[in-house]
């Protein structure tokens, strides 16, 4: 009889019948002894998976992790020309692009730091105000608004389709915004058109 696949309830069933004295151990265990006798184990081993075999290493991967880390809007093709200048390697950028999400990286709005933040200033800062109970706190901050800023820059169509919508492109009349926020919310709060100048 050729190889078959035999369900977990046929198997069941043989452990009953032999409980119940209807089937002989022996006739149970010849497929097992004989696959003990010729592999050393009971099971069968699981076929290693098929396929070729990849192209970039562990240290390729984890070096591209690391230019990621470093510079996270490098386009797949300057990660391409850094890994074949730096490491030798010639691959396509598509490789690249799966390799970075098989090791949990991807692709995402960009969160922009300004360059001209400075961190000893901040640390300063926080040390000063952390004396201060948080409702002695207030801040205030101002923010502007014209016809183009509610535009959305991601929309969603059928793959392989361009999606489409109208939107203004012309900036229009611009609002300025002045508000104090507390922890209670906010307490004060002013609009002028135009730009806000230092005497408003």
């Amino acid at each position: 009889m050729g190889n078959r696949h035999i369900s977990r309830d046929v198997k069941i069933a043989a452990i009953n019948l032999y409980e119940q004295g209807h089937l002989t151990l022996k006739q149970i265990l010849d497929c097992v002894l004989k696959l003990w006798r010729t592999t050393g184990d009971v099971i069968r081993a699981k076929h290693r998976r098929t396929g070729r075999y990849r192209l970039l290493h562990y240290d390729d991967v984890d070096y591209l992790i690391h230019l990621v880390q470093h510079q996270p809007d490098w386009f797949l093709d300057e990660l391409l020309g850094l890994l074949k200048h730096n490491r030798f390697i010639s691959v396509h950028y598509t490789t690249i692009h799966r390799e970075l999400e098989r090791a949990g990286m991807s692709t995402k709005n960009l969160t922009v730091i300004a360059m001209e933040r400075n961190e000893p200033s901040r640390m300063d800062y926080i040390r000063e105000m952390s004396p201060y109970p948080a409702h002695y706190l207030g801040f205030l901050d101002e923010t502007s608004k014209n016809d183009k800023t509610p535009a959305r820059r991601r929309g969603r169509a059928r793959k392989g389709r361009r999606t489409y919508k109208h939107q203004k492109f012309v900036r229009g009349p611009r609002a300025t915004a002045t508000g104090f926020l507390t922890c209670h919310g906010m307490l004060a709060s002013t609009v002028v058109a135009g730009s806000m100048h230092r005497d408003q």
